[in-house]
């Protein structure tokens, strides 16, 4: 799963953020991976600034530019976010003339609207860099190098909110860090703006499920949608010859193609962009791990968690039949999150797949291990309790 890349800074639009300094109007130019639109209003903002005016001005749509010390700045976004935790929304119209408790689909629904709203608030705290990509605040550290990781060259003083600093700053630790993957037996990298392999459930059953037997060739995989190109490493530690892996991102390819030569693997090992999801080929293992709940992403690193109307995963089920070799097989690696949140069915998966003219070979099945499972304060804990994360194992039928 792997997240489309925004425009970086260099080829944003030209909106600008516009805010008064004594008697001085000073402009920026304004940039948002999320895509959110420049705030109309912006006032200076210092280490004078109290949380419940930061909070009022940000709920009314005014941003709020930073001037003061870096760590106060920090500390005036968590009190905001306490702000906001403290405030309950307005509570929507009961679900049934006979019960108020919501459905899972409406428990997820509220929860996702509860979520947008803190990060718009939240994404009102701004802070500029310079042209260099420096941050002119006191106590500041310096996040040149995270900033061109995941922006591009610098090139003009910009404005862009705190919280997605912070992640651009949280990205780079975990791209010069890695995240160790046990299955693979050894560590990936991820790249800002591509989805992180945190979850190892899912590798794990990659790195178990039989490989198609060998039919007096080379056996050769296509990996769909690499992200950081976990799935297609591990498929060439287990002796797949070739396997091309292939993303819409260009950050995802980037990051694919490092660390697949990072672990000596580029001779086995073909990352390339990809038209159409397919390879124009074929081959004797095609995997795809789609983002698996159907709903519209918020964030450009949601969306390799979600996807509109399932549109991956039916793209990958009508397509499949015409890119395997005879006797080959596909591997769809999917939660079930999605049906107990009431968002996809069980019997709708198995109707995409018949009428994609495949039939189920085998399936293997994990429990998750991530922390939101046992977490009981989670809005969504009872659906992410009762997760099952599977490979289907997928043939013509």
């Amino acid at each position: 799963m792997s997240a489309p890349t925004p425009a970086p800074l260099s080829g944003a639009l030209p909106a600008v953020v516009e805010w008064q300094e004594g008697e001085t109007s000073r402009t920026a130019l304004w940039h948002s991976e999320n895509s959110a639109p420049a705030p109309r209003r912006a006032v200076a903002a210092d280490d004078r600034t109290k949380a419940d005016a930061a909070h009022r001005l940000a709920c009314e749509g005014t941003a709020l530019l930073w001037q003061g010390d870096y760590h106060n700045a920090r500390r005036l976004l968590e009190a905001m976010g306490r702000r906001i935790d403290r405030k309950p929304a307005k509570r929507p119209p009961a679900p049934s003339a006979t019960s108020d408790a919501p459905t899972p689909a409406e428990a997820f629904h509220r929860h996702r609207r509860a979520r947008a709203h803190r990060a718009r608030v939240l994404g009102h705290l701004l802070v500029l860099l310079d042209g260099e990509h420096r941050l002119a605040l006191r106590r500041a550290p310096d996040v040149r190098q995270a900033c061109t990781e995941a922006y591009g060259p610098p090139h003009a003083p910009t404005a862009i909110s705190l919280t997605e600093l912070l992640g651009v700053i949280g990205a780079q630790q975990w791209r010069e860090k890695g995240v160790d993957v046990p299955a693979l037996g050894d560590r990936i990298h991820p790249h800002y703006g591509v989805f992180s392999p945190v979850r190892g459930e899912y590798v794990d059953l990659v790195a178990r499920a039989p490989l198609p037997a060998p039919r007096g060739r080379p056996l050769t995989a296509f990996d769909l949608g690499t992200g950081t190109g976990v799935l297609a490493a591990l498929l060439a530690r287990r002796g797949v010859e070739r396997t091309v892996a292939t993303d819409i991102s260009p950050r995802a390819l980037a990051c694919a193609r490092d660390n697949i030569h990072r672990l000596h693997l580029s001779d086995r090992v073909d990352v390339t962009p990809a038209p159409s999801l397919f390879p124009d080929a074929r081959a004797d293992l095609v995997v795809c791990n789609p983002p698996w709940i159907p709903a519209r992403p918020t964030s450009a690193v949601e969306q390799g968690v979600y996807d509109p109307g399932s549109t991956m995963l039916h793209d990958f089920l009508n397509g499949l039949s015409a890119h395997l070799h005879p006797g080959g097989e596909g591997w769809l690696v999917l939660s079930d999150l999605a049906e107990h949140l009431g968002l996809r069915t069980r019997g709708e998966l198995l109707a995409a797949i018949g009428s994609a003219g495949l039939r189920v070979r085998d399936r293997l099945d994990t429990s998750p291990r991530h922390p939101r499972a046992q977490d009981t304060a989670d809005p969504l804990h009872t659906a992410r309790a009762a997760e099952t994360t599977s490979l289907w194992r997928l043939e013509p039928a």
